[in-house]
């Protein structure tokens, strides 16, 4: 009894809910989403969108590893969303957002954002966005954030070897550690914050030679590849569980 009684009230809030929803205008979905993003309240706002399934069954501890992901997205959200005009097309529409001007915008533009009326409810998307969330599902966000991470990656290892080189001149040919490149202001202290970079990084400075490594901090959920670098600058990288890279 309790339990079909429970169900009701389940049932009731869910209709509650999405009739609620559907009152809204894209206007005011779009409205709605933007200021959940700048709130930094990332599941309530991509649950107003057709990225809903890829967030809906995320542990606590992977949404965490997303939350850089998901803040890097709601960094340009102005703190007032001005919209300029709505269109609706039978289940499509297009809100235009008003960008302010910044320094390297200086005029006022407007973004077209889609949406996508489903069941008399509109979320923030396409049907070929929704799609590809349905395809991908929970591991949506994930596999994006571990491409991006693991590109980001092999980027730093690039640009250390200019770091290093730049210190070596300095230093009689010998190479510096992560504290010495940070004093030296060659590199800033978060750099290989595994928080940020999804790695966890390791700088092993003999003299003239080095070796770094990075290895996912989360495998899995932050990247799959683990990276090994040397001075000379030729780059391993494989999946191999999250364990280091070994030199052959």
């Amino acid at each position: 009894m309790l339990a079909a009684i429970a169900g009701l009230l389940l049932f009731s809030a869910l209709s509650s809910n999405l009739y609620a929803q559907a009152q809204h205008s894209p206007s005011d979905v779009v409205r709605e989403f933007y200021k959940a993003m700048r709130e930094h309240r990332f599941k309530d706002a991509w649950a107003m969108s057709v990225y809903r399934p890829a967030v809906d069954s995320l542990s606590a501890e992977e949404l965490e590893d997303l939350r850089p992901f998901f803040e890097a997205q709601a960094a340009p959200v102005p703190a007032q969303i001005q919209i300029d005009t709505e269109k609706i097309s039978g289940n499509t529409a297009q809100v235009f957002v008003q960008l302010p001007a910044t320094d390297a915008s200086p005029q006022i533009t407007s973004k077209p954002v889609d949406l996508l009326n489903v069941g008399g409810v509109w979320l923030i998307g396409t049907e070929t966005e929704a799609a590809n969330v349905k395809k991908a599902g929970n591991r949506y966000f994930l596999d994006a954030m571990i491409d991006i991470n693991q590109d980001n990656m092999a980027d730093v290892l690039k640009r250390l070897i200019g770091m290093e080189a730049v210190f070596a001149q300095a230093h009689d040919g010998a190479f510096g550690e992560v504290k010495a490149l940070v004093a030296a202001g060659l590199m800033s202290e978060d750099m290989f914050e595994p928080k940020t970079s999804g790695y966890n990084f390791h700088l092993a400075v003999n003299g003239k030679s080095f070796i770094a490594t990075a290895e996912p901090a989360h495998y899995g959920r932050t990247g799959k590849l683990s990276f090994w670098m040397d001075q000379t600058g030729s780059i391993k990288s494989a999946d191999n569980g999250g364990k280091p890279v070994q030199a052959k």
